[in-house]
């Protein structure tokens, strides 16, 4: 690798580079960071919508918000028909997944710990919430207490729902990289038949997961540290 391809990895804004099919054909740490969050074909999308209408490049001023993330500016840049360039400026609002607090986390069953903040409300609401666990999760590191009370808050968020769906996967093909260290991604996602009340998530930013609100969606990413 040489100082140019190293400044460009190490650079904190996305930059990818599509095919002229929307195949992706290289990417840095962060914008593998932003794929974990939305389709290459969405952000293909967006390239082609502020690319320039010749050869060369074109920095167009945006507020655009995609999850976690939120970017003032992107740069589209194409000498050929063959391959399109993209970077985004992230505004410093910005969520850093690098840096997750993974210290003093203890090894636990987040089965048993989503089954718990089920249970307890249950008792105050009619909600029927229906379970779909992938088994083949083992048990791994996360902060339970601060886990159950994010959980608590999600479900708070959705009161009022008449069904909840609460599923727990592995990200297939996603990853994260804290301190260098590559692991795989464990999402829990809690699904309602009503938008979330936002208001009522208190995230911090220095805890063990990453939080997403998509209207009825509230994700909690977790990683696998085995």
């Amino acid at each position: 690798m040489d100082f140019f391809e190293d400044w460009v990895e190490l650079d904190l804004n996305p930059v990818i580079t599509f095919s002229s099919t929307s195949k992706i054909l290289y990417t840095n740490s962060e914008a593998q960071f932003l794929l974990n969050r939305i389709k290459q074909k969405e952000l293909y999308d967006i390239a082609l919508q502020y690319a320039p209408k010749s050869f060369g490049a074109e920095t167009s001023y945006i507020n655009l918000t995609i999850q976690n993330y939120t970017f003032y500016a992107i740069t589209v840049k194409y000498d050929n028909e063959d391959e399109i360039h993209m970077k985004l400026y992230k505004s410093a609002m910005v969520k850093k997944e690098t840096t997750l607090n993974i210290k003093n986390i203890n090894s636990t069953n987040i089965f048993t710990l989503v089954d718990l903040s089920i249970s307890t409300n249950k008792i105050k609401t009619d909600t029927l919430y229906t379970k779909n666990y992938d088994p083949s999760i083992p048990e791994f590191k996360l902060d339970a207490s601060s886990f159950i009370k994010t959980l608590n808050q999600v479900f708070e968020a959705f009161e009022g729902s008449i069904d909840i769906a609460c599923s727990i996967l592995l990200k297939i093909g996603e990853y994260i990289k804290i301190e260098g260290k590559k692991y795989s991604l464990i999402a829990v996602e809690i699904t309602a038949d009503k938008n979330a009340r936002k208001e009522l998530l208190q995230y911090k930013e220095d805890s063990s997961f990453i939080l997403t609100c998509e209207n009825n969606k509230i994700t909690i990413d977790l990683p696998l540290i085995i």
